[in-house]
């Protein structure tokens, strides 16, 4: 008889619980035919259905993980897909054998022990692999000791703060709980603490890059009980560099295309329109291409929002400059030409060869037309007399209340009047560039430091 014979031997002959077994003709889901006859000794008298130390206490099961791949993270739903080797650790005493070896079953003889009822309470979808078998390792120790390992993919809630989004960090977990058995019944614990868990410093994610973790031992209280809880945190850091290339970059850039415009003569008309026109739709469609990754909740207002926000606003504010600046062209070349023609008029009319002379006052944009030709001194002195009675009688009445309105009518509107609109455009060239970047300093000094 081999070690292994002798040993499977002994371990069937120590086995001490007794009460429901299994019949001496069936083993569960297995027969004798199926099932070698070292198998049948190990499982005699095995009662898979009560936890070991039955009535003495709680059984105590270690806990370790290694993380294979995170394959997939999403900010639309809230959830990460990972693949995981999940290794639990309890002794058995029925299981005790004399020896320093070990036995490894086949997974497929799971059904055979007790096992505990482990499960992801975050979990929404998850599978046991089970090429070209299932994924299952069972070992046990001559202490009684059981190793139950298996290879499991899960798709994982983790809630997500996207206020900073692309600058943000995510801190999600992975939580073990006991699904029947309560604190009173098992105790979960890291079998090596934070170096239980293995793999999350050698991951590489497309996106994200692990900060930290740690692990804690905790409990879930609900209606029927408190139930022990392992968790693991881990820290996600997202990767800013492809979202500057791809959508940073590109708005800078519209920005800095708009502002092409302040060099362009106002009298071009349609190369002006074009290219703020042009700007705002290619802003506007880059807006929409960065929300489609994101989820449409009103809750969060992203940091990219902000600042596409801020690039549409300055692209904006280029197109209206042109508009203001267009309507002010126009309207001082519009007084341009009134005076032409008014001394074109006068100079037809004037029979006596005198040249008028045409005054623009700004406020109330009034023209008067005087001569330069030499009067009588009597018609002078009889003008000057006529003006002055004309004057006197017309002050009283017009009163004080309505030449103190005019005046502040006239200061109101020249505050609307620009003597020069090619001033627009050389103010703009400035204005526009360093309020922008002063901007920027504020944007990335509050995401990037607080």
């Amino acid at each position: 008889m081999s070690v292994q014979h002798h040993i499977l031997l002994v371990l069937s002959l120590t086995s001490t619980l007794g009460g429901c077994t299994f019949p001496s003709n069936h083993w569960g889901e297995w027969s004798d035919s199926q099932l070698q006859p070292t198998i049948q000794k190990l499982m005699k008298g095995y009662n898979r259905y009560l936890r070991p130390n039955f009535n003495e206490g709680p059984v105590e099961i270690g806990m370790s993980l290694d993380i294979a791949s995170i394959d997939a993270i999403s900010e639309i739903n809230m959830d990460y897909t990972a693949t995981i080797f999940l290794r639990q650790r309890w002794r058995d005493s029925r299981l005790v054998f004399p020896g320093n070896e070990s036995v490894s079953v086949d997974g497929r003889l799971v059904s055979l022990l007790w096992i505990p009822d482990t499960f992801i309470p975050d979990s929404k979808r998850s599978f046991l692999h089970d090429v070209t078998v299932e994924n299952r390792l069972i070992r046990i120790f001559s202490n009684g000791t059981v190793l139950y390992a298996l290879r499991i993919t899960a798709t994982i809630a983790c809630n997500m703060d996207l206020t900073k989004y692309p600058m943000d960090k995510q801190v999600c977990t992975l939580q073990l709980e006991s699904w029947g058995y309560n604190l009173q019944d098992v105790v979960f614990y890291w079998t090596r603490g934070n170096d239980s868990v293995k793999g999350l410093d050698t991951l590489r994610l497309a996106q994200y890059s692990v900060e930290s973790y740690y692990t804690t031992v905790s409990h879930a209280v609900y209606e029927t009980g408190r139930y022990p809880k392992l968790v693991l945190h881990f820290s996600l850091r997202r990767n800013v560099l492809f979202f500057i290339l791809e959508t940073y970059v590109p708005s800078i850039l519209l920005v800095v295309l708009s502002w092409v415009s302040f060099w362009i003569s106002q009298s071009s008309v349609p190369a002006r329109t074009c290219i703020g026109v042009t700007t705002v739709l290619t802003m506007t469609t880059l807006m929409m291409g960065a929300r489609t990754s994101l989820p449409n909740a009103n809750c969060f207002i992203k940091a990219i929002d902000v600042y596409l926000g801020i690039c549409f606003t300055f692209i904006f504010g280029a197109l209206l400059e042109y508009a203001c600046a267009h309507f002010y062209t126009m309207q001082h070349q519009t007084l341009e030409d009134l005076h032409r023609e008014l001394l074109k008029d006068f100079s037809e009319t004037n029979g006596n060869g005198s040249i008028p002379i045409l005054r623009n006052t700004q406020p109330n944009q009034s023209v008067e037309v005087g001569s330069t030709a030499e009067e009588p001194p009597e018609q002078s002195a009889n003008s000057e007399n006529q003006n002055n009675t004309e004057s006197k009688e017309k002050v009283p009445s017009q009163g004080c209340g309505l030449s103190s309105m005019k005046d502040a009518s006239r200061r109101a509107a020249s505050v609307f009047i620009v003597e020069n609109p090619y001033n627009i455009d050389r103010h703009a060239r400035t204005a526009f560039p360093t309020a922008f970047l002063f901007v920027n300093i504020l944007y990335w000094l509050y995401y990037l430091l607080f």
